[in-house]
């Protein structure tokens, strides 16, 4: 015998019906729904960063030549590295009498962080084979936190493409500017122009340090950093301030390993 069909199951029937499908489990962000972001709202962001960032290659520029290095070595660091906190940090250790390969050192490790941006990125951006190779040169601090920042697949691609390409295409302009006209800038120190580029660096990097272990990791990186600055070659600082974060992780477990081996009703 047929169940009786009463009005109820066929209101649930036609509002089930005027529904529409969901997404595909996994596929999250491929194409941009009624909630995605406005092309126009990701464009802006992108060009404010990549704007905003990419004028500060004129810092570089002047930094880079005001500690000896030609106009073709500038720009190559900027063609070739492009990421600034390790340009100006190479620089830097240069113009204070440190070791090359100090130097060097101490650039690489700090640009190491982009590593693992490119953990998260490449899972987001989902770009073919043949691309992956050049996406890579374009993932640094500003491009990560413009893709993080976006809902969707779409998103992140528009605004990692155009943050990097506003970005890379300013930075190297404006680095050539800056190292033709170091000699007409004369003494970087008195203008303070070799602490730009750590500005706009930290400036990125303070809201992201959002839980108590982030900000306890910069905190004691800064007091490493100027604390051995007076004692250590230039250069060596920036190695040894990296150890802040996995020395705040091990206190941070041995932390939670006592609280955790604590006997049940004595840490509620």
């Amino acid at each position: 015998m047929a169940e009786q069909t009463t009005p109820t199951d066929i209101r649930t029937a036609v509002r089930a019906a005027g529904r529409a499908p969901e997404a595909a489990p996994g596929h999250h962000g491929e194409h941009a729904g009624t909630d995605g972001k406005p092309t126009a709202a990701v464009v802006r962001d992108a060009l404010g960063v990549g704007i905003a960032v990419g004028l500060s290659g004129f810092a570089f520029g002047v930094t880079s030549a005001g500690s000896g290095l030609s106009v073709l070595q500038s720009c190559a660091l900027s063609l070739l590295v492009f990421t600034g906190a390790s340009q100006f940090a190479l620089v830097g250790a240069l113009a204070a009498g440190g070791n090359p390969f100090t130097a060097a050192a101490g650039a690489f490790f700090l640009g190491v962080r982009n590593a693992f941006y490119g953990l998260r990125l490449s899972q987001l951006l989902a770009l073919p084979r043949a691309v992956r190779p050049f996406a890579a040169h374009w993932v640094i601090d500003e491009t990560s936190a413009v893709s993080l920042a976006q809902p969707d697949r779409r998103s992140v691609r528009l605004g990692f493409t155009v943050t990097g390409l506003s970005l890379y295409v300013l930075w190297n302009l404006t680095t050539l500017v800056g190292a033709l006209g170091a000699e007409a800038i004369g003494d970087t120190d008195a203008w303070g122009i070799d602490a730009a580029g750590p500005a706009v660096f930290l400036a990125l990097l303070a809201p992201m340090l959002r839980t108590t272990t982030e900000r306890a990791v910069a905190g004691l990186a800064v007091l490493l950093m100027l604390g051995l600055l007076p004692v250590l070659p230039a250069g060596v600082p920036v190695l040894v301030a990296a150890l802040a974060a996995p020395a705040v992780l091990y206190v941070e477990g041995r932390r939670r390993g006592g609280v955790t081996n604590t006997p049940q009703g004595e840490n509620r």
